[in-house]
């Protein structure tokens, strides 16, 4: 994977900020939706956002991951945090796991935390 991670995004938080700013109803209603579905409940916010990366690797959703990935490491996800949820991933999607999986690893290794 030759594209940086880190671009990509920065890339994705700019067009979001675009796509939010052009349907601001939607924006509200995302955003409660969002805030609902994230907070601290009988799982963590942050246990939720690792396994948000993992069904978005499962979809294949470049934007999804990188967006969970990053709010994951905001709520202190760790790199074992990562790994095990990559584990996860490779169990039950195989090699198509692996693949998705490694614009994880390449974004933690973009940000020294590999």
């Amino acid at each position: 994977m030759s594209e940086s991670q880190l671009e990509l995004n920065e890339n994705r938080k700019k067009q979001l900020g675009n796509f939010l700013r052009a349907m601001p109803d939607v924006a509200k209603m995302l955003g409660a939706q969002v805030n609902e579905a994230y907070k601290d409940g009988a799982i963590d916010s942050k246990t939720k956002r690792l396994m948000a990366m993992a069904v978005a690797l499962g979809a294949g959703c470049r934007n999804c991951v990188l967006s969970q990935a990053e709010a994951a490491l905001n709520l202190g996800a760790t790199k074992e945090d990562f790994l095990e949820t990559i584990e996860v991933v490779v169990s039950m999607r195989g090699t198509t796991g692996i693949a998705e999986s490694i614009r994880v690893i390449q974004f933690l290794d973009e940000l020294g935390k590999l």
